[in-house]
């Protein structure tokens, strides 16, 4: 992202977003950007696989506008989840009414088998930038 990415404050994520540069964009498009996060996991604050975390500025609107959106953090959130390998991000309330849905399946279904099918797809979304902006 440009150094001012967010001088005007928060924004969601776009298929044309003009905060993204050239080599960003690399990044993105097979989610090399998110490989520093395995530190957190290391620490223990996030797990490989989970509900993706959400900037506080728009975990507080969609707590507002969302029943039942505080059930994902009933669970350590993850670098991947469900709603990651199965829908785009998520730039309004509605799509992440969408992302809230597959989360709450992700948590209900919970399970290993669940965890190693998610990393499955997550690495063919890697190996192919399928579904990045």
């Amino acid at each position: 992202m440009r150094k001012d990415a967010e001088a005007r404050g928060p924004a969601w994520a776009t298929a044309t977003d003009s905060r993204i540069t050239r080599v960003g964009s690399f990044l993105r498009k097979y989610r090399i950007d998110e490989l520093p996060q395995l530190i957190t996991v290391l620490r223990g604050e996030m797990s490989l696989v989970g509900p993706r975390p959400e900037q506080p500025h728009f975990c507080k609107l969609l707590l507002v506008n969302i029943p039942y959106f505080d059930q994902r953090h009933t669970v350590r959130p993850g670098i991947t989840g469900w709603a990651q390998v199965n829908y785009q991000y998520g730039s309004t309330v509605n799509e992440s009414k969408i992302k809230l849905e597959l989360d709450l399946f992700y948590i209900k279904h919970l399970s290993v088998f669940l965890d190693l099918a998610i990393l499955f797809e997550t690495g063919k979304v890697m190996l192919i930038g399928r579904g990045a902006h």
